[in-house]
């Protein structure tokens, strides 16, 4: 393909996971990321209840801060949700939309996904869209059909190379320990790319960043990384240790 190459993201989705002990991670992230010439960008995604003091923390290193989900409407009626301006007030620059758990536990659709990655980027927030197949789907031999779709309708008109993240998360994959195969990530990501190229135009298309997610680990990231058209992880459960993180970021050192 072209020779545009993004410039790869590492990015820790912390889940429901987190409390203020939980901030000594972040400490032990800075102090382990001083000094290292980087071939990434790092981002982290804690709970919305650490976002500002995460974003005191790392105000001064090159932690960028990402939110895990947001309304599609700047404010109103709804109880216990977040909005994307909330997201940036508290010091965050992107945010996760369409999260397999987010589809899978609220019943979010592919229009309401759109919706709300169209209000990150009202309030100037690059949106992390994230797609993937359930097993059955796999089995099936149905990935790229679903893959695809997700990828079109997710996307709102307003995306573009600078406000905008793809995620490829095989939901089968999402901690279980199991991992596609390289030639299979390869593939996905191949397909993710060219459908990139005809949603949002060639130039635009080959700068969007597409990260792979699922059981993403220090001991396989390095192979992960490799493989042609991924440009980063998104990163579950080894995100929350500072010592497995950083390992999974040396990938790119």
């Amino acid at each position: 393909m072209a020779s545009a190459t993004p410039r790869p993201i590492v990015a820790g989705n912390w889940k429901m996971n987190g409390t203020s002990i939980s901030l000594k991670e972040i400490r032990l992230l800075t102090g382990m990321l001083k000094g290292v010439r980087l071939k990434c960008d790092v981002m982290v995604c804690p709970p919305a209840t650490l976002l500002s003091r995460v974003q005191g923390l790392t105000r001064s290193s090159r932690i960028r801060l990402g939110g895990q989900d947001c309304h599609d409407k700047v404010s109103g009626a709804h109880t216990g949700d977040v909005s994307a301006d909330m997201l940036s007030d508290a010091g965050a620059t992107a945010v996760i939309v369409g999260h397999s758990e987010r589809r899978a536990d609220h019943g979010e659709t592919d229009a309401v996904v759109a919706a709300k990655a169209a209000a990150a980027h009202k309030s100037d927030l690059t949106a992390i869209v994230c797609i993937g197949e359930t097993l059955a789907q796999r089995k099936a031999g149905e990935t790229l059909r679903i893959i695809g779709a997700q990828l079109k309708k997710s996307l709102p008109a307003s995306s573009t190379a600078t406000n905008t993240v793809i995620a490829y998360e095989p939901v089968w994959a999402i901690g279980t320990g199991l991992t596609p195969t390289p030639a299979e990530i390869r593939a996905v990501h191949r397909h993710i790319r060219k459908g990139l190229l005809r949603i949002i135009g060639p130039k635009a298309g080959m700068r969007v960043p597409v990260l792979y997610g699922g059981s993403v680990k220090p001991g396989n990231a390095e192979e992960l990384m490799a493989v042609e058209d991924v440009n980063g992880a998104l990163v579950g459960g080894a995100s929350l240790k500072a010592a497995d993180f950083i390992g999974i970021i040396k990938a790119y050192t």
